[in-house]
């Protein structure tokens, strides 16, 4: 047994099969999306039965059996930044069980395909519970696993074939990497558990071995987290995907590589012994850049907002170079609010594609005369990517970058101030697009998307501009989570 919350995505995933099985045979369906979403409920409540224990206890500690615990064997500890990534994970993977149930319906294998969402989202909130990197590992590669056959699960056409290779060649790589640094760190300090490695590497010299380790850290996670020039699966594995598998991947599934990079860069290798946060630095603005300008050039409405994510982690890791308590609830508050808006984006480009069947953008022109309430929760997406004021993006941005100029990073802030305002381009580009008062081609004879996709749309939507105007729960949600890596 581990925890409440991943005891139950584990059980629930197991048990999909069989209520698949049932489902099919009586010809319902639906059913399995509508299971799966309550199992996300469900997971919901002892989440929020943890985050009481984390906040009156601090740390909640849940070791194995004599003889596999701590320093040797593996545990989860569980803190609040573990419960704010956790709570992030099974929001978005809620809304994209909600919004399959009828994107989804013409689809055959729906049991291995809600089986694998439960398996990422367990495989995800796992990495986020581990106190050690084996438990981080395993968790790390069930997220993998599953995540490589979604994005391959329309497996009759090439794309997502070809993509969901490339993405299993790169991300194995990566794993690969992670692999190599931890059996140098096992083999210097002779334990995985992050505790005992920050207590070890405390008083250490930093040489050329340990710097190797931290090169190899960067990389690994760097991959997932697709950070240039480690990006090139991502720009191909999310489109390739189905639109609520492609939420999930650019909404949190990065950002979870962002968080693995977090844990292992403050807890083991310490910003003040290491000096590393200038290589983030220069990361950032690479990053956003190249994503930003790419973004631009495309005319696939997925692969937009697959860059659009790409340029979104390299402000994420203005915080992390920042190095400061304000930039680490700058990039937690960040990673919040960019679930939100991709996640969104992308339901709303999955809404276009399941009336009109494609994802070229000249061929959407004129889709929003046709899609009033899609094309509006996307356009509330896309100004909030954009720092609007008054959503929730503009208010992360500001933290993030606010918090560049006391780590004596005023550079940085500026590079993230001229690359958000040169995204403005390419947002407002696709929202004049769609709302071309002429409807053309295919388009012609769209509609708006059924009620069970509109759903889970405009409630985040309102969450977008809610946490724009009102965003004091989320940023000191943020702010404690963010002090576990400091403190």
């Amino acid at each position: 047994m581990f925890t409440p919350p991943l005891d139950a995505l584990l059980m629930f995933m197991v048990a999909t099969p069989a209520v698949g099985w049932v489902a099919y045979k009586k010809g319902y369906r639906k059913v399995l999306g509508i299971y799966t979403s309550a199992s996300l409920l469900v997971t919901a409540y002892f989440l929020y039965g943890l985050y009481e224990e984390v906040a009156e206890n601090g740390i909640v500690l849940i070791v194995g059996q004599p003889p596999f615990t701590p320093p040797l064997g593996a545990c989860l500890q569980i803190d609040m930044l573990s419960v704010f990534m956790a709570f992030l994970f099974t929001m978005i993977g809620l809304f994209a069980a909600v919004y399959s149930i009828k994107y989804m319906e013409h689809d055959t294998g729906l049991t291995q395909y809600y089986t694998l969402l439960l398996g990422m989202v367990a495989g995800m909130t796992g990495v986020a519970f581990a106190g050690d990197f084996f438990t981080l590992f395993v968790f790390w590669e069930l997220m993998c696993l599953t995540s490589y056959a979604l994005v391959a699960f329309r497996k009759q056409r090439w794309e997502p074939i070809e993509a969901g290779f490339k993405y299993l060649i790169m991300s194995a790589a990566g794993s690969a990497t992670i692999l190599l640094a931890m059996s140098f760190l096992y083999g210097m300090t002779g334990t995985m558990n992050f505790a005992s490695l920050a207590a070890s590497l405390s008083n250490a010299t930093p040489d050329g071995w340990l710097y190797v380790t931290l090169t190899l850290i960067i990389v690994g996670f760097g991959i997932k987290a697709a950070v240039v020039p480690f990006h090139t699966w991502l720009p191909d594995a999310h489109p390739a995907a189905p639109s609520p598998i492609s939420a999930v991947l650019s909404g949190v599934m990065i950002e979870t590589g962002v968080y693995a990079l977090c844990r292992i860069l403050f807890v083991v290798f310490s910003p003040a012994q290491f000096h590393w946060g200038i290589v983030i630095a220069v990361l950032s603005v690479v990053t956003m850049t190249v994503g930003n300008v790419m973004a631009l050039l495309q005319s696939d409405i997925k692969r937009l907002l697959a860059y659009s994510s790409i340029a979104q982690i390299g402000y994420i890791l203005v915080g992390i170079a920042a190095g400061t308590e304000l930039g680490l609830t700058g990039t937690m508050f960040h990673i919040f609010n960019h679930a939100l808006m991709k996640g969104l984006a992308f339901l709303c480009a999955g809404a276009f594609i399941y009336r009109v069947k494609t994802r070229n953008l000249d061929e959407l022109s004129g889709i929003g005369r046709k899609m009033p309430i899609s094309t509006i929760t996307l356009s509330i997406a896309l100004f909030a990517l954009a720092g609007m004021p008054g959503l929730n993006g503009f208010m992360s941005k500001f933290v993030l970058f606010t918090a560049a100029i006391p780590a004596g990073m005023a550079w940085l802030a500026i590079a993230g101030v001229l690359n958000s305002a040169f995204s403005v381009a390419y947002y407002l580009r696709l929202i004049l697009l769609i709302i071309r008062p002429q409807p053309a081609g295919r388009v012609v004879a769209a509609k708006e998307a059924p009620i069970t996709m509109l759903i889970p749309m405009c409630v985040m939507s309102a969450f977008i501009v809610l946490f724009g105007v009102w965003p004091e729960p989320i940023l000191a949600f943020a702010q404690r989570a963010a002090g576990c890596l400091i403190n």
